[in-house]
């Protein structure tokens, strides 16, 4: 979605209108269309920068908010929320996939619904704001889009892992099964369910089944939280 309606809506998500929209159209450029299209530049730059701004701006956050807690802790949930899963996460409210400009061989292999080149583009996405806006525009924007229910996230990366400990902790089983699958071989979509004592307690789909698994047990996760 690259027309001027597109990112219109992307810039509303995002909270601010660019001044420079070459640097928004930038930050979305997959490597793979700057090759095919011959555009000048393409996310890399963007995201490197990004991350560093990423990183600044969930360390000082977890410092001002956890003010008991060790230096090694913070390191660890530091490292659970600038994850590549978890902005992979973070960027499904912005349904940040669908404006990403790929070239076609990309494309046909799924490069759309690939992690790492979503969570890539979300760290440009917040390069292109500090250069675009400064520094409290890209901290207003990963505050919404990662520090909020910031715990809630640490647990979605965390997620399988957790789900196991609480069912070995109450002596349940679990089982991990594959429901559903569809799409080309070199695309496909994956739809697994978590069965915990016989019954379906959360269903997840992913690019792969690992991630569905995932999906799976967070979604099992929030349903035990809830009751």
């Amino acid at each position: 979605m690259n027309d001027t309606c597109g990112y219109r809506k992307l810039q509303e998500l995002i909270g601010h209108r660019y001044k420079d929209s070459e640097l928004l159209v930038c930050a979305l450029t997959h490597s793979s269309y700057k090759n095919e299209k011959h555009n000048a530049a393409d996310y890399e730059r963007l995201e490197f920068l990004g991350d560093a701004v990423l990183e600044l701006t969930v360390s000082e956050f977890l410092y001002k908010d956890n003010p008991d807690m060790r230096e090694g802790d913070m390191t660890k949930m530091r490292a659970s929320l600038v994850c590549e899963p978890t902005l992979a996460f973070c960027a499904q409210e912005l349904k940040l996939s669908d404006y990403i400009l790929l070239g076609k061989g990309e494309e046909k292999t799924g490069g759309r619904t690939r992690e790492s080149i979503i969570s890539d583009v979300f760290e440009a996405i917040i390069g292109s704001l500090y250069l675009d806006g400064g520094m409290e525009t890209a901290k207003g924007f990963i505050e919404k889009y990662v520090l909020t229910d910031y715990r809630d996230k640490i647990e979605f990366r965390d997620s399988k892992t957790t789900l196991q400990e609480y069912v070995q902790d109450k002596g349940y089983e679990m089982e991990y099964v594959l429901s559903g699958e569809e799409g080309p071989d070199h695309n496909k979509r994956y739809k697994v369910d978590v069965l915990i004592n016989g019954q379906v307690s959360g269903s997840g789909c992913g690019s792969s089944k690992k991630r569905a698994e995932q999906n799976a047990a967070y979604e099992a996760l929030k349903r035990y939280n809830r009751n």
